[in-house]
C-alpha cells in the first residue's frame, strides 16, 4: 500500500477531496502486490493510455513465484500428528507467498535428498527412542548411507512426549546426522512436548524469516491454528475379568471402561494411561529418608507435595542408568552402572538426610504413560464404552519377584472405580476399505486391536475376508475370547481361524509356523490385495513372522530374496502391510 499511499500524497493538490476520498476508499481493501500494479495503471493512464470498460488481470502470481524460494517439508509420523502439523504449517508458508513441497517420509526417496536446496523436517519419536515406523527406511537410509548433502539447508522440528526418556530422541538423531553428512543448518533443532502448537508456530515462523528474500511482504497473511495436545477422559471400570484359565501361569485381563463423555477413536488406536506408584513403595521411601511427606516441591513438570510426586508423577520403578549415575554424584556412593527402582537404590545407598532427598527428587524423570491397543469398537460397543486387553507381567530380580508398574496397576483395579486415560490413534495401523481381505497375526495380548477389527467389520457388514492367526502357551487355559472367536467363525465374520498354542505339543508350534503351513493360500490373498496386520512382541515374534512372509513371497511368488524384500515393502508403503509391536 505504501506505493499507492505516496502516489495519493503527491496528488493531493491535484484532486478535489472527493475524488480523493473515493480514490482512498477504493485503494483501502487493496493487497501489496495489487497496490503496486494500481500504481501503475495510473501511471499507464498519466502517460496517454486511454481508460477502458474492462481493467486487465492483475499479474501477481508470476511476481511472487520469481521473488520467492521453494522449500520441502517433510513428515515421519506414527499416530499422524507430524502430518497434520507439516499440513497446517505448509497452509502458512504457501499464504506467505512461499512455495511448498509436502513430502512423507514413507514415501520420500532418499536420492532426491541431495538435489534439495531448503529441507524441513517435522518428525515423532516412539517408544524407546525410536522413529515412526512409516519413516523408519529414511531414517535408516540416512544412518548406514554416506550422502554428500553440502547443498542442502535444513532445519528439525522434533515432536515427543518429555514423560519418556528418550525425549524427542529421532530428531535429535536426524539433525545430528545431517550435520555429518555435510548439510547446513540454518535454524536450531527445536524440540516439542505434547503441547507443541505455540512453538511449532514459532519454528514456522523462523522458517519463514529464514528463507524468504523479503520476509515483510505478506504481513496480513491469516494464520490457520494446528491441532494440539492430548485429549484426558475419565471413566469408570466396568468390567475387569481374567480371561486365562486358574490353571495358567498367566494372567490376562479383559478391562472395560464407561465415560459419560461421547469417545473418539477408530479400530487400530491406543489408551493411553498413566500409572500411579504403590502407595506402600511411597511409604516405605518417605520412612527411609525422613522428608515430610506434605511438603510442596516444585519438579521440572509439576509442583505438588512429596507423596503425591512419588505415587503420581514420577518414575521411582526402573531408574535410567544415568539417573542412577546422578543419584551417586548426588549422594557420594560409588553406584554401578545398573538400574535400580528408587527404593532399591535408598535401602543399599542412603541419602544422609531430608535435604539430599529433596535434590534426589529433582533429577527424576516423570512417569511415561503406557499405551494398551483398543479391544473394542465404537461401531459395535457404542461411544460411551471403550476395552482394553492387558497381560499382567511379572519378572525377577535376585530371585525376587515383581510385577510390571502399568499392568500391575490396572489389573488392581475393582469395578466402579475411577481411571483417567487418553486416546493415541494410529495413523499406519488402520482396517482397509470394507471390501478389502485382511490377515491378522496377533498372539497373546496381540490379538487385542484385532477383536476391535472384527467387531467392527462385522457390526458394519464389511465384505472383506477376514483370517486370524492366534497363538498363546496352551490351548484349555489360555485361548483369549475364545467363545468370541468361535462365533465370530459361525456367522462368517472370520473366514479362517489358525491357532498355534505352543505348549500343547512336544514341538513348540507358533504363528509363524501356521503361517508357513498355508503358505500357498496366504500368497493368493496377497497378490488379491490383502492387507497383512502383526501384533505383539516385537522380539522374537514379529521379526520370526515377517522372515517367514519373506519366505512365502520368495517361494510361492518365484522371486529372488531382494524382490520379495521390494514386494513387503511396497505392501508398507501402500498401507498394507503395517505392525503394532512392543
Amino acid at each position: 500500500m505504501e506505493v499507492l499511499y505516496q502516489t495519493l500524497k503527491i496528488s493531493s493538490n491535484m484532486l478535489s477531496e472527493t475524488k480523493l476520498n473515493v480514490l482512498k476508499q477504493i485503494s483501502g481493501d487493496l493487497s501489496r502486490d495489487e497496490a503496486i500494479w494500481a500504481s501503475g495503471y495510473l501511471a499507464g493512464l498519466a502517460g496517454g493510455t486511454t481508460l477502458t470498460a474492462s481493467l486487465p488481470p492483475l499479474q501477481v502470481e508470476s511476481t511472487v513465484q520469481n521473488t520467492v524460494k521453494k522449500i520441502t517439508l517433510a513428515y515421519g509420523t506414527e499416530t499422524g500428528n507430524s502430518k497434520k502439523l507439516a499440513t497446517g504449517l505448509a497452509g502458512i508458508v504457501k499464504k506467505k507467498g512461499i512455495q511448498v513441497k509436502l513430502a512423507d517420509l514413507s514415501q520420500y526417496k532418499p536420492k532426491d535428498l541431495a538435489k534439495e536446496e531448503f529441507f524441513f523436517i517435522i518428525i515423532s519419536t516412539q517408544g524407546e527412542g525410536e522413529p515412526p515406523i512409516l519413516a523408519k527406511k529414511f531414517y535408516d537410509h540416512i544412518h548406514e548411507n554416506e550422502i554428500d548433502l553440502t547443498n542442502v539447508k535444513f532445519g528439525v522440528l522434533a515432536l515427543g512426549d518429555s514423560s519418556y526418556p528418550q525425549f524427542c530422541k529421532t530428531g535429535e538423531d536426524v539433525d545430528s546426522r545431517f550435520e555429518i553428512l555435510g548439510a547446513q543448518r540454518i535454524i536450531p533443532l527445536k524440540k516439542c512436548d505434547i503441547d507443541y502448537e505455540e512453538e511449532a508456530h514459532q519454528w514456522i515462523e523462523h522458517v519463514f524469516e529464514t528463507v524468504n528474500t523479503n520476509p515483510g511482504s505478506t504481513k496480513n497473511a491469516s494464520t490457520p491454528k494446528a491441532s494440539t495436545g492430548r485429549k484426558k477422559y475419565q471413566g469408570k471400570i466396568s468390567t475387569i475379568i481374567n480371561l486365562n484359565d486358574i490353571t495358567s501361569e498367566k494372567e490376562t485381563y479383559h478391562i472395560e471402561i464407561e465415560t459419560e463423555e461421547a469417545l473418539v477413536y477408530q479400530p487400530g488406536a491406543a489408551l493411553g494411561v498413566i500409572p500411579f506408584n504403590s502407595r506402600s513403595v511411597v511409604e516405605e521411601i518417605i520412612a527411609l529418608t525422613g522428608i515430610d511427606p506434605g511438603k510442596q516441591i516444585e519438579t521440572a513438570k509439576v509442583t505438588d507435595t512429596v507423596e503425591k510426586l512419588l505415587h503420581k508423577h514420577l518414575n521411582i520403578s526402573y531408574l535410567l542408568k544415568t539417573v542412577v549415575a546422578q543419584y551417586a554424584k548426588i549422594t557420594g556412593h560409588s553406584i554401578p552402572e545398573v538400574r535400580l527402582s528408587l527404593l532399591d537404590l535408598l535401602r543399599i545407598y542412603p541419602v544422609k538426610n531430608e535435604e539430599e532427598f529433596g535434590e534426589v527428587i529433582q533429577i527424576l524423570t516423570g512417569q511415561a504413560p503406557r499405551l494398551y491397543s483398543i479391544s473394542s469398537s465404537l461401531e459395535a460397543h457404542g461411544e460411551s464404552e471403550i476395552h482394553i486387553t492387558v497381560a499382567k507381567s511379572e519378572f525377577f530380580i535376585d530371585h525376587q519377584k515383581h510385577n510390571g508398574l502399568c499392568s500391575g496397576f490396572l489389573s488392581e483395579f475393582t469395578e466402579g472405580e475411577d481411571i483417567e486415560f487418553y486416546i493415541q490413534n494410529a495413523g499406519h495401523f488402520k482396517l482397509p476399505e470394507q471390501d478389502k481381505d485382511i490377515i491378522m497375526i496377533g498372539p497373546g495380548t496381540g490379538i487385542a486391536p484385532f477383536r476391535s477389527f472384527l467387531w467392527e467389520r462385522d457390526a458394519l457388514g464389511a465384505e472383506g475376508r477376514n483370517w486370524l492367526f492366534f497363538g498363546d502357551r496352551n490351548f484349555v487355559s489360555d485361548f483369549l475370547y475364545q467363545s468370541e472367536l468361535q462365533d465370530f467363525l459361525k456367522t462368517g465374520s472370520l473366514t479362517h481361524l489358525d491357532l498355534a498354542f505352543s505348549r500343547d505339543t512336544a514341538e513348540k508350534i507358533y504363528v509363524q509356523h501356521k503361517l508357513e503351513q498355508s503358505a500357498q493360500e496366504v500368497f493368493y490373498w496377497l497378490e488379491g490385495g490383502a492387507s497383512v496386520y502383526i501384533c505383539g512382541a516385537k522380539e522374537p515374534m514379529s521379526r520370526d513372522v515377517e522372515e517367514t512372509l519373506l519366505h512365502i513371497i520368495q517361494n510361492q511368488g518365484k522371486r529372488s530374496r531382494e524382490e520379495a524384500i521390494h514386494y513387503l515393502e511396497d505392501m508398507e508403503l501402500n498401507g498394507r502391510y503395517a505392525k503394532d509391536v512392543y
